[in-house]
């Protein structure tokens, strides 16, 4: 994997995708600052572990799930390294055992594709059918991570912007506690 040894601090001088420019503007519109290292996709946490030395920060996980009719939809952000079980998440916001949501719905609800979804992708979900789930024990860092729009970049920036960001895009987390083992 290629990764852009610089740290960079704010959005690119040379123009990206729209989606990605869509994000960056938002960043901009409420004055969050953020660092930004840019690579090859990043489609699984392995390459994000590569990513996280240049960023100085860890990446969390974020899981695009749903309930088995596909009628909701969660976001789920936790630790990198935590397992995921479905079983604990679905029994604390106590709706019927979660799986991954498909491409299509994170497309028309985030749009993005796997391994490149982020809480900074719910600036799409204007009819707000994703709920964002958060595992308090990421709030225990001080800078969240996630990639803007596609897994070729991936911005790190304070822990209270980026609660500030998913609220101003309409958001509002509901917070869990995943157990480690």
């Amino acid at each position: 994997m290629n990764i852009d040894p610089v740290r960079y601090s704010g959005r690119p001088a040379e123009r990206r995708e729209l989606w990605e420019e869509a994000i960056y503007d938002k960043l901009d519109e409420l004055n969050i600052p953020f660092d930004r290292v840019d690579h090859d996709h990043a489609d699984t946490m392995e390459d994000c572990l590569l990513i996280e030395s240049t960023l100085g920060g860890k990446i969390c996980k974020n899981l695009f799930l749903c309930n088995r009719q596909q009628t909701a939809f969660y976001l789920l952000m936790m630790p990198g390294e935590k397992p995921f079980k479905t079983k604990f998440l679905s029994a604390q916001l106590g709706c019927a055992r979660l799986s991954f949501a498909d491409a299509q719905h994170m497309a028309r609800y985030l749009n993005t594709i796997p391994g490149s979804v982020s809480a900074l992708e719910l600036l799409f979900d204007t009819d707000h059918m994703v709920q964002l789930v958060i595992d308090r024990e990421l709030l225990a860092d001080d800078t969240v991570s996630g990639h803007p729009g596609r897994s070729t970049s991936t911005l790190r920036m304070s822990r209270e912007d980026l609660l500030r960001y998913v609220s101003a895009v309409g958001h509002e987390p509901v917070y869990i506690d995943l157990p480690t083992e």
